[in-house]
């Protein structure tokens, strides 16, 4: 995580494995790892904007869909 000012930055790394319906897709079991970018900015100690990069197509993969 990087801190400047009013934003904070953090890159992440979620790890699981499928055993439920996940956006449609019917358990496979398979173990899948999901990472991402997210800036947050703050206002007076408050989340007051969010913006998130992820890797959908890498997770995607992991399941089998593509």
């Amino acid at each position: 995580m990087i801190a400047e000012g009013d934003k904070v930055m953090g890159r992440w790394t979620a790890r699981g494995t499928h055993r439920g319906e996940f956006m449609g897709i019917p358990p496979t079991g398979n173990q899948v790892v999901w990472t991402g970018m997210t800036m947050i900015h703050l206002a007076d100690g408050k989340i007051v904007e969010m913006w998130w990069s992820h890797d959908h197509l890498g997770m995607f993969q992991k399941l089998g869909v593509f």
